[in-house]
Formats: structure tokens, sequence, C-alpha cells
């Protein structure tokens, strides 16, 4: 699979106030991939989203950090891609789904903004719900796939950081769609015993397929090692890339296994784990 390259992402800018960039930048990965960041005048989040467009349906994973469609005009972003990518590949009766990566109000946020939205399912956040709507069973082993039309993605369940927390892989694409469990900045573990085990799984998960990136859905690091932007934070022009690598994981899982649970700081080149 092909590695394809990313921008700069907007990074926020000294005066919030006087901020010109776009309320959510869009970046179009590959024809039927978009990935998209709120800007951080609106939200210090700033969380990345992605639209995955398949031959029935497509699926929009989180919807930020702001319910304002006035402030974060989420929907019309969307819908907007939407009908740009039915101009190239007319069919009708196309379909919408609304999932996250998991129930943190900076990933749900705009979920209203999609109710009453034709030919549209949004995703009930709460654990209960996400496993029930995807069919993840008890063996948290044994990814399902959801098929969007020809494109189809594993389910895997990811619970540590958050109960509800899944992680996406892309078939089509090599990318493993993280979340909060894993990306550049602080790792917060809400049940110890659980994010070990879901790290150990991404680890095994990724080792038996190609993997061409790991995306999160924030940066909070600097270009720095070890180094973070302050929590609060709406200007981070010395960001280190979004993407990461299986490698990463496989540092995670070395991490996770050094620190034993042990509550605390643990700071680490890439990221930061805090634990409980």
């Amino acid at each position: 699979m092909e590695q394809i390259d990313f921008p700069r992402w907007i990074h926020g800018s000294e005066s919030a106030k006087h901020n010109t960039d776009p309320d959510i930048q869009v970046h179009r990965y590959d024809e039927h991939t978009f990935v998209l960041r709120q800007n951080k005048a609106i939200n210090y989040e700033a969380p990345f989203m992605f639209l995955l467009f398949g031959g029935a349906r497509a699926l929009l994973l989180d919807t930020g950090a702001t319910a304002s469609a006035r402030f974060f005009p989420l929907r019309r972003t969307v819908d907007a891609i939407v009908r740009g990518w039915l101009e190239e590949h007319p069919r009708e009766g196309y379909g919408l789904l609304v999932a996250h990566t998991h129930g943190h109000g900076d990933h749900i946020a705009g979920d209203a903004q999609f109710s009453g939205r034709p030919e549209t399912v949004i995703v009930d956040p709460a654990p209960e719900r996400v496993r029930e709507f995807f069919g993840l069973g008890d063996d948290l082993d044994v990814p399902v796939p959801l098929d969007l039309g020809g494109r189809v993605l594993d389910v895997l369940s990811s619970p540590g950081h958050h109960r509800s927390a899944v992680t996406f892989y892309d078939r089509s694409t090599g990318l493993l769609l993280t979340g909060d469990t894993v990306y550049r900045g602080r790792l917060y573990v809400e049940d110890w015993p659980a994010f070990e085990r879901t790290i150990d799984r991404l680890v095994k998960f990724a080792a038996d397929r190609p993997v061409t990136h790991v995306l999160g859905c924030h940066i909070e690091m600097t270009n720095a090692p070890g180094v973070d932007y302050p929590i609060r934070t709406t200007y981070q022009p010395d960001e280190p890339p979004l993407q990461m690598t299986a490698g990463h994981l496989r540092e995670i899982r070395d991490a996770v296994k050094e620190i034993g649970g042990r509550p605390g700081v643990h700071v680490y080149p890439d990221f930061i784990v805090y634990a409980g």
C-alpha cells in the first residue's frame, strides 16, 4: 500500500482573536478518504476527524469538540465533501454513518448537527450501544467487519482510555485509526489492565496486516522529544506529524510493561503516559 504524505496542519495562532485559519481544515488523503482538523482557535483540543467513502455509504469518525454549527460548521463541511464526491461517483440513496473513536466530549460534540439528516445513522457513544451496533462480542481480540459497500474496515474494542473506545482499521488504505488510545500526546489511562490488553491487542493486530499509518485524534507533543504543549494551548507551531507507525505501538507496549501500572506521569519521546 502506498504511503501518502500529509499537509502541514493548521495549528492555531498567537492571537486566537485574529486567527485566519478555516474553521475546519480538510485534507483529501486519497480519492475516497478525507482527514479533517478543527481549528484550535475554536477549541484548543483541535481534534482530527475522518471521513471515509464506500460504495453504499460514508463513515464520519468523530464529530469534534464544539456543538455550535455557527462556530464549528461540521455538518455543512461534510455535506459539501459528500456532494463533491457524489458528483465524481454518482449513485442514488447514499448513506452516512456517524460513529466515534470513543465517547469523550471532544469527539461527540457535533453529533446533534447530523440529527435529522436524511439517510444518516448516528451511533450512540454509550459503551453498550457501541458494542451492540458493531456486533462486538465478549472476546475483545476478535475484530468485526464494517462494510461501507466494497470498502471494509475492521473494528476492534480498545478500552483503557475510555470504556467505549474502538479502533478502526481500513483495509483499503492500511490506516489504523486509534482515537485517543494512541497518538502523539498525553495518553490518559482510565483502566490500566484494560489499556495494557488493548495495546497488546493492537500490536498483534498490526503485526498481521499492512499498516501504512497509525492516526490518532490529537497532536499534543512538540518536536522536542518528551516535551508536550501545556493543556489548553491554542498555538502549536512546532508540532510533530500526526502520523505514527506500528513501531510506535511496540514502543507504547514496552513503556506500558516498564511502567507496570505505577501511578504517575511517565514521559517518553513521542508520548506521555498518565497512569492513575
